[in-house]
């Protein structure tokens, strides 16, 4: 099929009500819950490239496979009530999405229906899977490597704002797998250069504003935000509020960059979701978790937004500038 004809139909499998597909759609079911999200149009930029992953194994959502979306919203404690629905209704599938938290729920609510999940931990030492090479069990997926490039991400914040000595954390303290592991790689690293680090902690929307008034109230120079999953769909919030106080803020993430953001580096959640579409089509025609390796990253991307630089009085260094696999104007 061309690509023209993948995107029409694409697009057609993303404008399917709720409940539409599971009735109508001939074939596998697929339950898709999220940690994050709160609907399908703010996982957007997910769906699109799982549904292609689906789509190259010859699935199309509506026509010959079902997906059961479930959305948390941030509230992880209604995961378990979500899975359990899911559970019941026998799907072939979990796609757990938006983190840790969906993994562990996934996890929990099943020993037996094959997982697909995200995590910016290394599963191994976190015991989720027993080797990369051979994950074991029922679950396998996509490991994006977030915390370790804690390292890398302060150093090109501080290239960018020499003259910070405090540099802010931004954290999601009721994160599952927790801050302490990407605080502590943060804090040595900062330490390394002489900096100061200051955690900051938000867990839901309203905890922004407060946590922004304290990085300034503690002379918070520049900030990073972590790349907890809940952050990504409250972005524009988090963008809004760096410009209001002028904080020169690095993000894990190129969509937050495209929003207006100053600055991501990172791997690319697109190559993430692409590649879980890709295993979801080869377990639903009868490949086994432990038979797929949990992905990696072969690629990081270093994105810098020159308007929003400009606007914060900024002089991008020339080697940072040659350095980005993209200039946004």
């Amino acid at each position: 099929m061309k690509r023209r004809d993948f995107m029409i139909l694409l697009s057609a499998g993303a404008m399917v009500p709720h409940g539409v597909c599971a009735q109508d759609a001939v074939g596998p079911t697929v339950g898709f819950v999220s940690s994050s999200h709160a609907s399908a149009s703010s996982a957007a930029h997910l769906l699109v490239p799982f549904r292609q992953g689906l789509f190259e194994g010859g699935y199309v959502e509506g026509r010959n496979l079902s997906i059961e979306y479930r959305w948390a919203g941030g509230q992880n404690h209604r995961l378990s009530e979500l899975l359990a629905d899911l559970v019941q209704r026998r799907v072939d599938l979990i796609v757990a999405s938006g983190g840790f938290a969906s993994a562990v729920a996934a996890r929990a609510a099943t020993g037996s229906i094959p997982i697909l999940f995200v995590s910016g931990f290394d599963p191994v030492k976190l015991g989720y899977v027993k080797s990369l090479s051979r994950p074991g069990g029922n679950a396998t997926g996509v490991s994006i490597y977030s915390i370790e490039l804690a390292e890398k991400r302060l150093e090109l914040l501080h290239k960018l704002v020499p003259k910070a000595t405090t540099i802010g954390l931004l954290v999601n303290p009721t994160a599952p797998e927790g801050p302490k592991i990407e605080i502590e790689f943060t804090a040595e690293a900062a330490n390394a250069r002489g900096l100061t680090l200051q955690v900051l902690e938000a867990a839901t929307a309203s905890d922004f504003e407060p946590a922004f008034a304290s990085a300034v109230q503690h002379g918070v120079g520049a900030l990073l935000v972590n790349a907890n999953p809940f952050f990504l769909p409250q972005r524009a919030q988090i963008i809004a509020l760096a410009a209001r106080h002028r904080l020169p803020t690095l993000y894990p993430w190129r969509e937050y960059v495209e929003a207006g953001g100053l600055v991501s580096y990172g791997t690319t959640l697109s190559w993430a979701y692409l590649e879980l579409g890709r295993y979801a089509y080869r377990i639903l025609r009868g490949a086994k978790p432990d038979d797929l390796p949990v992905q990696l990253p072969t690629k990081f991307v270093q994105l810098i937004n020159i308007t929003t630089a400009r606007a914060l009085g900024l002089d991008v260094p020339r080697i940072m500038l040659a350095g980005s696999d993209e200039v946004i104007e």
